[in-house]
């Protein structure tokens, strides 16, 4: 399975059996050491690369894990991903991938 689209269909292909929804998550946490850097990258008004990083692996890992329950189900495509996150602690953010596993024709 290798077609993950943000639409609600695949262009040029037909839906044969909606398969229900499908996702993956995961809860991050800040490292004190990146902190101490972002918080000094903070004071200049730079990109904190070490949270864009840390959210980076996060959304790969939570794609990975969405992609894996879809292929369970015998899915050809999930339709309709979407990101959300949400706070935990102050230190820590949950993020989840969801869609709809699809079988196409």
């Amino acid at each position: 399975m290798s077609l993950i689209v943000t639409t609600d269909s695949v262009p040029g292909r037909e839906i044969a059996e909606p398969l229900g929804l499908v996702r993956g998550s995961t809860v991050r946490a800040k490292h004190i050491g990146a902190d101490i850097v972002a918080g000094l990258r903070n004071l200049v008004g730079v990109e904190i690369k070490e949270y864009a990083a840390l959210l980076a692996g996060a959304r790969e890992q939570v794609l990975d894990r969405m992609i894996a329950q879809a292929r369970g189900l015998g899915a050809g495509a999930v339709v309709a991903v979407r990101f959300e996150t949400s706070t935990i602690t102050q230190a820590a953010s949950e993020i989840l991938a969801y869609g709809t596993a699809e079988k196409l024709k």
